[in-house]
Order: structure tokens, then sequence, then C-alpha cells
């Protein structure tokens, strides 16, 4: 059990999943996973300058997912596409508004109560004197956004501050896994008849150096009302689940079938517009400023389109989140254009995992 109210520096106990979780890094520098395979996708935090940490209680199936922007923070923009989303402090990414760094990304489960881990946050950074100077102290800047997974598990355990706090203690810029873990941990896709026929979802992660010398990668939390498909071949790689003869139920034809047309199923119930939402941060070491990130933000919402269908819908809260943390040279289409690819490129990835998953 994950612990409540936790005081600062107290240390959590993960429960382990039964099956090996895949780690990841840089094309030039493979690392084994559990399962013996190296990585060729990258993950995000080959970008300089970010730390990701995960922690869950994997029982529960509910976590968090922690990305660490440095001392000095990141310039920062948001998209918010889906209708249902849950988030903190997004307003403050307005290119209108005055704070322009962040020190921290927050990605977490147990829905509204989940953002409570983004305190443990900014208790962290307070600890080491990072956030922005207020005059009278300084002050950790974390927006935060959440999904929403208290279908599965147990609905009572959420991520807490003592669990945001953790997985900054985990953060590291040498790995990042994937799959059913931090804010995936009770992730699920495909749910227009029920999460009992739905599939795993999870934490999907890649990257890619450009030409120009800048590095661009992404995040993905993948919980959609709408069923993974491959980006380049439209095949369903993971969703809900037909109840009878088994394979893939396609979402997007179920709805738009009428109800007295053979093979059609009907929803479980009138589909709930809480328990979805797909979440991604695209992070590069170019340089851009705030109104440039969250341009960045919209165009690789592109990636979403790609790989899950459908999506951006009244059942989800679509979340993209843009940080630009270093002083390369880049342009804005050219990272735009490659973060859409790269975030359809880490959610195809966890449709593949997904079928390996329990």
């Amino acid at each position: 059990m994950v612990s409540r109210c936790g005081r600062p520096g107290r240390r959590l106990v993960e429960k382990l999943h039964a099956n090996p979780i895949l780690s990841f890094r840089m094309k030039n520098h493979p690392s084994t996973n559990a399962a013996g395979t190296a990585s060729r996708a990258g993950s995000i935090a080959d970008v300089p300058g970010i730390q990701v940490g995960h922690a869950q209680d994997s029982e529960a199936r509910t976590g968090c997912t922690v990305l660490l922007c440095g001392r000095e923070g990141a310039v920062a923009g948001v998209d918010v596409r889906g209708a249902a989303p849950g988030t903190r402090e997004t307003d403050l990414l307005d290119p209108s508004n005055l704070v322009d760094r962040v020190h921290a990304i927050v990605l977490t489960g147990g829905s509204v109560f989940g953002l409570d881990s983004a305190c443990g946050v900014v208790r962290f950074l307070e600890e080491r004197g990072i956030g922005y100077e207020s005059g009278a102290a300084r002050v950790p800047i974390v927006p935060a956004a959440v999904i929403y997974d208290l279908g599965v598990g147990k609905a009572h355990v959420r991520p807490d501050s003592a669990m945001g706090y953790e997985a900054c203690r985990r953060a590291s810029n040498r790995e990042v896994r994937e799959g059913q873990i931090g804010a995936g941990a009770g992730a699920t896709v495909g749910k227009i008849i029920g999460h009992d026929h739905a599939s795993p979802g999870g934490v999907g992660t890649a990257s890619i150096k450009l030409r120009d010398g800048a590095t661009v990668g992404v995040l993905v939390v993948v919980n959609s009302f709408g069923d993974i498909v491959d980006p380049a071949t439209g095949e369903i790689l993971a969703g809900a689940r037909r109840p009878d003869a088994g394979g893939w139920l396609d979402t997007l034809s179920e709805l738009s079938q009428a109800p007295s047309d053979v093979g059609s199923v009907k929803p479980s119930k009138s589909f709930p517009g809480i328990e979805n939402t797909t979440l991604a941060v695209v992070a590069t070491d170019a340089a851009f400023s705030k109104a440039q990130a969250r341009r960045i933000a919209s165009m690789a919402h592109d990636g979403l389109a790609r790989a899950i269908r459908p999506v951006h819908t009244m059942f989800d809260g679509d979340t993209v989140f843009a940080l630009s943390t270093g002083k390369a040279r880049s342009d804005v289409t050219t990272v735009g254009a490659v973060a859409a690819d790269l975030i359809s490129t880490a959610i195809a990835r966890v449709g593949r995992d997904s079928r390996s998953a329990p």
C-alpha cells in the first residue's frame, strides 16, 4: 500500500510486476532489458536536462511519472485537445503570462486525487533550492496532468505527495522504463464496452537526434477511449476486444454502425467522460520561446491522431506538453513534425507491449 501523507524523504516500497519492464537508451548506446532485448528507440531522457522517475503501487494499479527539468528549468508550452482534462498550473504556460520556465512536469494516475503527487515534487525541488525566485522564496513551477485509472485496481489508493517525492528520488537520465509503470500502471485502452474487454495501456518513449544537432524526445501515457493502431498500416495493435468471437472490436467501426448492424456490440454504458486520456511530453534541447513551445505541442498532437482511433473525443483529456531545455538551434516546423512522428512511434510501442502485458 502506498503511504498516504508522506513525510519528507519517506521511502516507498515498490511492488514489482511479475513480468519484466523494459528499459531503453540511445541507439548508439543500447542497453539490455530484463527480457534480454536491446533497445533501439531511445528515450526522452536522451534530451540534455531531462530526468525521468516512476513510482507506483502495482497492486493498486496506479502511479505517477515525473520529468525533472534541472536547476534552471525549461521553457514550456501546452496544448489540451481532449474534452475531459484534469490539469494543474497549465494556465501559467500561456505565452502572455509571467513565468516562462517550469522545473518539472508530473503525469499521474488517480484522476483529480492524483494531483496531490505534484505537491511531493514541489517539496523535493524546494529542498534543493530549485524554483522561481519570488523574493521571499523560490517557488517550484510544476504543471501536472492526470489520467483516470480508478476503474481498475484499488480505487481508494491514489498517487499522493509521498509517491511524487519518491518518483523524483528515482529520477535519472540513464534509462526510462516503459509499460505498465508509473503513471501508466493502471492505464487501459479501448473501453467502448468497459474495462473487462479493454487492453493494457501504459508508458512509451522514443527519441531522435536531428541533422542540425538538436535532440527531440517524447514520453506518452496511453489510457485512451480509442484503440491503438499501427500508424503505417492502420492495423489495431491494442484496444477493445470482442466479447464473443475474440479479436479486436474496432471502436471506430462500432461507433459508426447502426444498432441493427450485424456484429455490432452494445456499449456497456453511456461512455463515462472521465475514464480516458492520453498524456504526452515533448522535450528538445533546441532553444524556443513559450509561444514556439506551445506550437510544437500543438503539432505534436498529430502523433496521437496517427496512432489512436478515435482520439480527442469528449471522453478523453488528451494533453501534450512541450519543453525546451537548451540552446541548440533548430526550427519549430522541424521539431513539431518530428515530435508528432515520435509520439506515434511511442504509442505504437505501448500497443505492441500490451499484447504481452498481464
